[in-house]
């Protein structure tokens, strides 16, 4: 999929993904000799090389010194920005000139022992803050998912070849692309979650249907 997108000259300067990609050393692998940046989450029993020396994430993780954090936002969430520490360590320079890999990793705040890891992979001059907003746009993805379940029926199929999947996931994606730049043209900047009266989560979808007197299920 990535290869038909880039091959097809879809604009994304970052290939983004949770650590069932992170884990998947083919995946970097490719994505590296292609010259695509990523920062793809990695789960604690990774192994990667550090100084010479190959170790699993979670050691590494274990071994943290308590200064040397950054304080940063991964972007705007539904209660606001979404705020945490960061740091980003040196890993093996790959085979590219000009490039670099880092271990980046995000502290809760409200608990400083839930630590999530990820692998960097981007041009040497790129700074802290573009690769914690690239690590923040899974959540608007994930929201972007939410969404389209439920108001467009992304995960109601009950199909058993690829073709009929591919056929229905596109009909969704379409459809929901179409409310969301009609959205765009009728409602005001809004977050894309919002309180009802009743304290219950409304899409602004699910408020641009009602405003035109319809609603899509």
């Amino acid at each position: 999929m990535l290869a038909r997108a880039f091959d097809a000259h879809v604009p994304a300067s970052w290939v983004a993904g949770d650590s069932v990609y992170g884990d998947n050393r083919a995946l970097r692998a490719w994505l590296e000799a292609h010259d695509h940046a990523y920062v793809l989450a990695v789960s604690g029993k990774e192994y990667l090389w550090q100084a010479g020396q190959q170790a699993q994430v979670k050691t590494l993780l274990a071994t943290l010194a308590p200064e040397g954090w950054n304080r940063l936002s991964a972007g705007a969430g539904a209660k606001g920005p979404r705020w945490y520490d960061w740091r980003w360590l040196p890993l093996a320079t790959p085979l590219q000139p000009h490039w670099r890999r880092w271990l980046l990793v995000r502290r809760s705040l409200s608990d400083p022992t839930d630590l999530t890891a990820y692998v960097v992979f981007a041009p040497q001059a790129t700074a802290l803050e573009t690769v914690v907003q690239v690590a923040g746009s899974r959540w608007s993805v994930e929201q972007c998912f939410e969404e389209a379940k439920g108001e467009v029926g992304l995960d109601q199929y009950e199909v058993r070849r690829w073709t009929g999947w591919y056929r229905h996931i596109t009909l969704a994606m379409w459809a929901y692309a179409l409310l969301t730049v009609l959205r765009a043209a009728h409602l005001p900047a809004a977050p894309l979650v919002k309180k009802t009266v009743q304290g219950s989560r409304r899409s602004s979808l699910t408020a641009f249907q009602a405003s035109q007197g319809r609603l899509c299920r």
